[in-house]
């Protein structure tokens, strides 16, 4: 296998949840990294956000990642073969406040990672766009949209229930792969 110097994020990613899934810890990848992973590395997030499906707790969770040389520091785990670190944001899994049902597979050479889909990876970046108008995260979705195949209708649907039908039609266009 190879070190993790050498690792993409996704096979980093997928590396650390598959040792916690052996241990027992079930997660799910959320994040900027999803859209490095959707976009080729086209954005790069050095943080990989995974939700703990089953509240294990940081106690048990740090104690697996230390099996992997990860270490605790602050609320991040480091690893000093690897400039990507691990976080646990709380759960539960959600966009906006809808849970996510549907959760995507993608293997690598490491290992099997369960993560967004690439249309809740757009609804998750948007969520940050609509309510803290963070504009590097409306990027983010527009690159996402651009590069997977993803359900607008859906993306719409959810819009509305956040309040956000006007915005989404508003970026609507960014979000089209031009013809």
């Amino acid at each position: 296998m190879k070190s993790l110097r050498e690792m993409t994020v996704g096979e980093i990613a997928a590396y650390v949840a598959g040792h916690l899934r052996q241990n027992g810890v079930n997660v799910v990848l959320t994040g900027g990294s999803c859209v490095s992973i959707y976009t080729d590395n086209r954005y790069q997030s050095y943080d990989l956000d995974f939700i703990d499906e089953g509240g294990w707790g940081r106690k048990k969770i740090a104690a697996v990642l230390a099996e992997l040389g990860f270490v605790e520091k602050d609320r991040y785990f480091i690893h000093p073969d690897t400039t990507y670190f691990v976080e646990f944001p709380a759960g539960p899994l959600a966009i906006g406040d809808e849970p996510v049902w549907a959760i995507a597979e993608l293997e690598f050479g490491t290992g099997l990672l369960r993560l967004l889909s690439p249309t809740d990876c757009v609804k998750d970046r948007l969520a940050h766009y609509y309510h803290w108008k963070d504009r590097q995260c409306l990027d983010q979705a527009v690159m996402v949209a651009l590069d997977a195949e993803i359900d607008f209708a859906e993306i719409e649907r959810w819009s509305r229930h956040e309040g956000m039908a006007d915005e989404f039609h508003r970026i609507r266009a960014l979000l089209t792969p031009p013809i």
